[in-house]
């Protein structure tokens, strides 16, 4: 990667021309996506959507960080600030949306999927999957990135930069995973309990970006200063399109997922009602059963209507 400070002046263009490496997210995107298609491959029927979501988070967590994106990380607030949004909260969903844990259940032999049935019900995985739990693993991140020294870190260290890349889209699985419920998880909670927390997602963003646009603190400033870039917007400047960023881009990135939980929301009410219904129905079934059986034990021990035997009413019936 280039020096921050040796980088041409930005240009939009950037995001598809200008490229760069980052060795560790592109090895493990290389085996992600070649040990999921061996699995797809293994399984058979598939669904193509799964894979089409998973392929394609993966080629937003290499755009994210090879594109322009990468090449001026460290030179923009304002294109940290989008890294953030998208490695935090895009990328994990669309490979949650893969369903890559249920994929891997599916082509393990019996005793590789006891030992991941067994992992996914310890207690760290109920920990970590608890509801409470995840969403501070979502929220809490960024207000420490931004607020402590870490994120002068991830700009002036190679580890930092690295650590960067990686553990946002970790955290954010951790969110996403139990949140959809595609895949295994160590506990199922009620779905209508995730779009509630959905929305307190929504308030956290949100002042985090107030914090960015109207705290009057300019985050990691001697750092940006030193760059003396002669180009493009001021430090205060680059900042607040920073902090819309991450606000407005948030927003929209969240919508698929919420429209997936209402989608979730609907296809399980709809199997839980088939399901009751189908339950409903065999009972009745049985019972019917249950009568005629009855009836026919009361006719083969010679029992019969009262009304064939009384003497008024039995020449009606042939008696």
């Amino acid at each position: 990667m280039p020096h921050p400070a040796a980088v041409a002046p930005w240009h939009w263009s950037a995001l598809a021309d200008t490229w760069t490496l980052e060795p560790a997210v592109a090895a493990l995107t290389v085996l992600l996506a070649g040990g999921y298609l061996v699995g797809v491959r293994r399984r058979g029927g598939w669904p193509w959507y799964r894979t089409t979501a998973f392929l394609g988070g993966l080629a937003v967590w290499v755009w994210t960080t090879g594109s322009g994106l990468g090449v001026y990380e460290r030179v923009l607030f304002a294109d940290r600030a989008v890294q953030l949004v998208l490695l935090l909260m895009l990328v994990p969903l669309l490979l949650a949306l893969g369903a890559p844990v249920s994929l891997l259940a599916d082509t393990l032999p019996a005793a590789g999927r006891e030992r991941l049935r067994a992992a996914l019900g310890g207690r760290v995985s109920r920990v970590l999957m608890f509801p409470l739990v995840s969403t501070v693993l979502l929220v809490v991140p960024p207000w420490l990135l931004y607020f402590t020294p870490l994120y002068r870190e991830t700009l002036t260290s190679t580890a930092g930069n690295i650590g960067f890349h990686l553990l946002l889209v970790l955290l954010g699985l951790l969110y996403f995973w139990p949140r959809l419920q595609l895949d295994p998880v160590a506990h199922e909670y009620p779905l209508l309990l995730s779009v509630v927390i959905t929305f307190v997602e929504v308030v956290f963003d949100a002042a985090l970006a107030l914090v960015l646009l109207y705290g009057g603190h300019l985050v990691a400033e001697p750092y940006y200063a030193s760059l003396a870039r002669d180009w493009g917007p001021s430090l205060a400047r680059d900042q607040f399109v920073g902090g819309n960023a991450i606000w407005i881009l948030g927003d929209v990135v969240g919508l698929p997922f919420l429209v997936a939980l209402i989608r979730r929301l609907i296809v399980t009410g709809r199997a839980e009602t088939a399901a009751v219904d189908a339950a409903l129905d065999a009972a009745e079934q049985a019972r019917v059963s249950d009568h005629e059986a009855s009836d026919g034990e009361r006719a083969s021990d010679g029992e019969r209507p009262w009304w064939l035997d009384d003497p008024n009413l039995r020449h009606r019936y042939g008696g």
